[in-house]
């Protein structure tokens, strides 16, 4: 079996960078990729999807090639035009509020973090949320 790849880590570094003015939110290292959480709940996970492991993002897509994804949570209205967006976005099976995204030389990082800040909402206790209100965080 091949060795399991690991995000960039230009990759992480973007995604450190959004993630860390979330109130109490942390970075540690996942089952595979890098995870970041708020109290016990991961908000957002990227990871690379490759032949020879478990891959939402290749059982849906059939897609060969190792990819970078990033999963988050998304709510309401947002979850459900990302769920029928198409790629670079996808819906794995295993939560209904969790969404896929690729992660690649298109992206889009103002969306991400976006994106990333909601996931955040959605999980973070409404303390925390009013905090990063308060504090003038991103919407």
């Amino acid at each position: 079996m091949t060795r399991r790849l690991e995000p960039a880590p230009d990759v992480v570094r973007r995604l450190a960078a959004i993630t860390g003015p979330l109130p109490d939110s942390y970075e540690e290292d996942a089952w595979t990729g890098v995870r970041w959480r708020v109290r016990k709940k991961t908000f957002a996970h990227v990871m690379v999807a490759q032949e020879g492991y478990e891959s939402a993002y290749r059982d849906i897509t059939g897609d060969p090639e190792p990819r970078t994804v990033l999963t988050f949570h998304a709510a309401g209205d947002e979850l459900l035009a990302l769920t029928h967006a198409g790629l670079p976005f996808y819906r794995p099976p295993w939560s209904p509020t969790v969404v896929g995204l690729v992660l690649d030389e298109g992206t889009d990082w103002d969306e991400v973090a976006e994106l990333v800040t909601e996931s955040y909402r959605c999980c973070a206790p409404q303390r925390l949320v009013r905090q990063l209100d308060a504090a003038g965080g991103p919407d």
